[in-house]
């Protein structure tokens, strides 16, 4: 059983391993629903390659979708994946500032 919950997140965290994924989520986050034609015009890509990725998200019930008349609507299932991405780029901003210190120290030696 604790090998199955440590797989569940790690599949997790892979669903959220690619710069498409996130900046889906970063447009879902913009609003309550978003069509699907507007997550494909906002990223450039190619509808199916977009459809991919809203898979890998929809299969680890991340996001979720409905339909209104012959639009697919995308929302966010859980707001929380927002409070991980908001926490990821504090630890990447931190570590920003530490490398830029540290770049600092041996341009002054």
């Amino acid at each position: 059983m604790h090998n199955q919950i440590l797989g569940m997140k790690s599949d997790f965290f892979k669903a959220l391993a690619h710069p498409t994924r996130v900046r889906i989520l970063e447009l879902l986050a913009q609003g309550e629903e978003v069509c699907v034609c507007e997550i494909i015009t906002d990223l450039g890509l190619e509808q199916s390659n977009v459809s991919q990725h809203l898979a890998i998200l929809r299969k680890q019930n991340i996001i979720v979708s409905t339909k209104a008349g012959l639009k697919v609507l995308y929302r966010i299932k859980h707001p929380a994946v927002l409070d991980i991405l908001k926490l990821v780029q504090e630890i990447l901003a931190e570590q920003l500032m530490e490398n830029q210190a540290l770049m600092r120290h041996l341009a002054e030696n």
